[in-house]
């Protein structure tokens, strides 16, 4: 007999509002009563509004793996598991994910039809770190889960204290502004550092990121200890005839203040014949200009990437961007990509001698100084590493006034 649908006044507000709700896609796993796992997801929703109601979190760790492997599956197991038996267990498989998300409709389908056989149905495409997350199996049915997603072709993620899966974008397979192969960076840096990913060793994890160009659709900037970036060091590409078309599409005015004024550098100029110079010089390759003028300009010629450490949410330190530590190298030749490989081993074994356990890289860089982590990498000082103010998408406002307040109450407190 199936299970009763619980009642969920909490859950039920956040289907309320005008975006699409997570918790819609659970009730419709939960109400498909043909599949095995319906139970599951309504004891899922069960659990999930008492933890609404109690405002705590009732899930706990343990130890679940597959043979082979040290990392790569997240444990969950219920603290209120005699109330919500049938979630009792709740574990994720992290799968790491094709080079730009690439992947065929057979494919998916092969996905969702041993997930539905095996968990719970729920497949998010892709987690934070770019895996493919299996969310929703009981300990028994990891493995053999696991060794058909295996069958496919495909391999575990990382998870722990070890290098992570990596994201890249789709690069020069659909975009014409890559400026190198994010694919094959990706696959040739993750492929060498196998090892790492599977049986976790370092002191904290480790994320690497490709991007095409600074549009930075890997999220890399943010998220990454190396961000690798496309840029190129030559004149961007000028087509001063789809200028003039641009000008005239959007109207002069508007065009000068839709590229003109928002180039974060002013390196731009627009002539009284409706060409355009740019300060290539000044030109810091944000991206903006090339995004509206997509026919009129274009990376320059001389492309490569750059390399970006630190990247990461908050932890000991609060959120960080990634600092410039690689200013250009050519991405054509083996030999090109083989540095870069070069590169990221010694950048893990630097951090496996120097980290502190549960320290990620740019919190490892802000302790012993860019300047020391330079000479320990053998990297050369470049005006381009200069550190300046930014300011960061993810931190709030709104009750800054009322936080400096309280400040100002504690430092008086404490003088008295």
């Amino acid at each position: 007999m199936s299970k009763k649908m619980p009642e969920t006044p909490l859950l039920d507000q956040l289907e309320s509002g005008p975006w699409p709700s997570f918790v819609t896609g659970l009730k419709r796993l939960a109400t498909a009563e043909d599949k095995p796992y319906a139970d599951m997801m309504k004891s899922l929703l069960g659990q999930l509004e008492h933890s609404y109601e109690t405002r705590k979190g009732y899930w706990k760790g343990g130890t679940v793996g597959v043979f082979g492997y040290g990392a790569g599956v997240i444990p969950r197991f219920s603290e209120v598991a005699d109330r919500y038996g049938e979630s009792a267990e709740f574990h994720t498989i992290r799968i790491m994910p094709a080079p730009g998300f690439f992947y065929d409709t057979k494919t998916l389908r092969q996905f969702c039809d041993i997930w539905e056989e095996h968990g719970s149905g729920l497949i998010a495409l892709h987690g934070q770190s770019g895996d493919v997350m299996f969310q929703g199996c009981r300990t028994d049915q990891v493995q053999v889960a696991w060794d058909k997603i295996n069958e496919m072709g495909f391999d575990m993620g990382g998870a722990g204290a070890g290098v992570r899966t990596s994201a890249s974008c789709l690069g020069p397979a659909r975009c014409e502004q890559s400026c190198f192969d994010t694919l094959r960076a990706h696959k040739v840096v993750i492929d060498s550092c196998t090892d790492d990913i599977h049986r976790p060793s370092l002191p904290y994890k480790m994320k690497f990121k490709f991007s095409g160009c600074a549009n930075d659709c890997a999220n890399a900037t943010q998220r990454a200890d190396i961000a690798v970036f496309g840029t190129w060091r030559d004149d961007m590409q000028v087509n001063q005839d789809e200028v003039k078309k641009k000008v005239t599409e959007l109207g002069r005015k508007e065009f000068i203040n839709q590229v003109i004024r928002m180039c974060p550098a002013q390196a731009l100029a627009l002539n009284d014949d409706d060409t355009l110079d740019v300060d290539n010089k000044s030109c810091v390759r944000c991206m903006h200009c090339i995004n509206v003028c997509t026919k009129a300009l274009k990376p320059g010629r001389d492309r490569g990437i750059a390399l970006l450490a630190g990247g990461k949410r908050t932890l000991k330190i609060g959120d960080m961007m990634g600092t410039v530590i690689v200013p250009f190298m050519k991405m054509e030749t083996d030999e090109d990509y083989e540095a870069l490989v070069d590169f990221g081993r010694r950048l893990l074994d630097f951090f496996a001698d120097n980290a502190l356990e549960h320290e990620r890289l740019g919190e490892m860089i802000e302790r012993i100084g860019l300047v020391n982590f330079l000479e320990g990498m053998e990297l050369d000082l470049d005006l381009n590493m200069i550190t300046r103010p930014r300011t960061n998408p993810y931190v709030r406002t709104d009750e800054w006034d009322e936080e400096v307040r309280k400040w100002n109450d504690r430092k008086a407190g404490a003088a008295e």
